[in-house]
């Protein structure tokens, strides 16, 4: 989707009862107006020659201008949109189960489009943010409470690009690494209330890959530990053998990655083991509490 800068309406064009006076030579006219009144905001880019987790290659690349999907001018805080956001893949006709195969389908719960259903399967079980918490035995009370009580975050301007720019960025993934947008809640083959919702999923061969993206307003030289450990909680409920975690990078909510940036992440048994360790700990209180 692309910011535009709305035409105003030319008041000409009626006459004095209020009504056009010929619909189909106005209507015409306002779109070839429009056409040329709706340009795309530029901005500027400076792309950074260091590598992630290197320190060397500091110095920047020449500066060039470009046109993005989807911009804002700076200062300019993101509100939510009127009207229904789309989520990347939504308006494919195809069947968006047929995302997943073989056993892995079986144990898909729902789509995050049957909102209703998503959050209730949420609230019972662990997902992928949860597990992004769960470092220390104190964060496993912090889940709990969460759990019991609901949390106090509801979100923020920098979520809510974060969700507008998720359909875009998901459109390159899928056309650059060929790993589709998923959005469907699924649980793991040991534990009914280990779930995840993967941003991206693919069967490549017999491999099941993932996708998981981000935007940040901080340049990265490596990936969060909290975010390492959203990742390796999708692997384990999806069995997937890696993920391309990928993040564009925004300042003041303009873009400033000419194409996102990305790396494989490989599962690690001995921090998914960890994870679910401390996740098992809070159903365990959860259901003590009951």
């Amino acid at each position: 989707m692309v910011v535009f800068r709305p035409a105003a309406q030319d008041p000409a064009a009626e006459d004095a009862s209020g009504y056009p006076e010929n619909e189909l030579a106005v209507a015409t006219e306002r779109a070839v107006r429009a056409a040329s009144d709706y340009t795309p905001l530029a901005l500027s880019f400076e792309p950074t020659l260091r590598a992630l987790g290197t320190a060397n290659a500091t110095e920047p690349a020449d500066r060039e201008t470009y046109t993005f999907a989807q911009t804002r001018p700076a200062g300019i805080p993101v509100t939510p949109a009127t009207g229904t956001v789309w989520r990347a893949g939504m308006l494919d006709p195809r069947d968006p189960f047929d995302v997943v195969q073989g056993e892995l389908r079986g144990r898909v719960l729902c789509a995050d489009s049957d909102r209703e259903s998503w959050l209730s399967f949420r609230r019972t079980g662990i997902t992928a943010t949860d597990a992004a918490r769960l470092a220390t035995l104190t964060s496993v009370r912090a889940v709990v409470n969460d759990k019991l009580y609901g949390g106090s975050f509801q979100g923020n301007a920098f979520t809510e690009f974060g969700r507008q720019r998720e359909p875009e960025i998901a459109a390159w993934v899928r056309a650059e690494h060929g790993i589709e947008p998923c959005g469907l809640l699924m649980h793991a083959e040991a534990n009914k209330r280990h779930l995840a919702t993967p941003d991206g999923l693919a069967h490549l061969n017999d491999e099941v890959v993932l996708a998981e993206i981000k935007t940040t307003n901080k340049p990265w030289n490596r990936i969060p530990r909290n975010y390492l450990r959203q990742v390796w909680w999708q692997q384990y409920v999806t069995g997937a053998s890696r993920t391309l975690f990928v993040w564009e990078r925004h300042e003041n909510f303009v873009v400033q990655d000419a194409q996102p940036q990305w790396v494989w992440i490989e599962r690690d048994e001995a921090q998914i083991a960890k994870l679910v360790q401390l996740a098992d700990e809070v159903l365990k209180n959860l259901a003590l509490t009951s």
